[in-house]
């Protein structure tokens, strides 16, 4: 089966999604994570896993939007995700984010060790995102001895991502490894039963240039690293499903 391991549904309007479901059904998906990204999206990604078979829920906090929040607001997040643990795959999408307002760094490094906390708690896998906070982000995994770990993305260098394989966390390679080097060298270094695929969609298109990636489009992550790997398609999708079953 095909896994989609990191999307945004709930970016897509309502009659657009069940096409897209539909869609990606046809190119034998079979698991869609769709992550939430605040109160309002943790809701809908649930009602989404509710709707769908094959569409299931992580929920989290997107850090430049918890920075904007209150002690107590967070912690009714975090509430909420204790109170729907067994309707969830999954804490995500958390992390780091330090593209800018650089005021706030010590706060998002805060929110994010009570969201790996809360994953060791509930014993749910955490999806990680670390925009140029890299080190940042696998110092603090690391201190809060995180194990069930995904790293959503990750664009840091492989010396990075060597620390990554070393602790035995996960490493998803995007759509856009159609033409990312980066993410085609990460495929060559890590090892296949450290592997996921994701579409990030609606972002990070398999086509440059192109807009509204969709999950169905994932397939394209697994072509490459069965590429790149020299094994065959079957090959591929049936270590990542063992990876899954193994984490989630």
């Amino acid at each position: 089966m095909f896994i989609d391991v990191h999307c945004h549904l709930d970016f897509f309007k309502d009659n657009e999604i069940k096409k897209i479901v539909e869609r990606a059904g046809k190119t034998g998906l079979n698991i869609i994570l769709t992550q939430g990204i605040d109160a309002k999206s943790n809701e809908k990604v649930l009602s989404l896993a509710e709707k769908y078979d094959v569409v299931k829920a992580a929920l989290g906090l997107y850090p430049t939007d918890a920075i904007s929040l209150s002690d107590k607001d967070i912690e009714k997040i975090i509430d909420f995700i204790r109170k729907n643990r067994d309707k969830m795959m999954a804490i995500g999408e958390v992390g780091l984010d330090y593209k800018e307002d650089e005021k706030q760094h010590e706060k998002q490094k805060e929110i994010f060790r009570r969201f790996i906390k809360l994953s060791i708690e509930l014993d749910k896998p955490i999806i990680v995102h670390s925009r140029k906070a890299e080190a940042e982000v696998i110092d603090i995994l690391e201190e809060v001895k995180a194990k069930k770990v995904v790293m959503h993305c990750f664009s840091g260098s492989l010396k990075l991502v060597k620390k990554i394989v070393d602790n035995k966390w996960f490493l998803t390679i995007p759509t856009n490894v159609t033409f990312s080097e980066h993410f085609q060298k990460v495929i060559q270094v890590v090892p296949i039963g450290q592997l996921f695929c994701e579409t990030d969609s609606p972002y990070l298109h398999p086509i440059k240039g192109e807009k509204n990636n969709e999950p169905g489009n994932v397939i394209e992550s697994y072509k490459k690293i069965a590429e790149i790997k020299k094994i065959t398609l079957i090959e591929t999708e049936k270590k990542l499903e063992e990876n899954y079953k193994k984490l989630f």
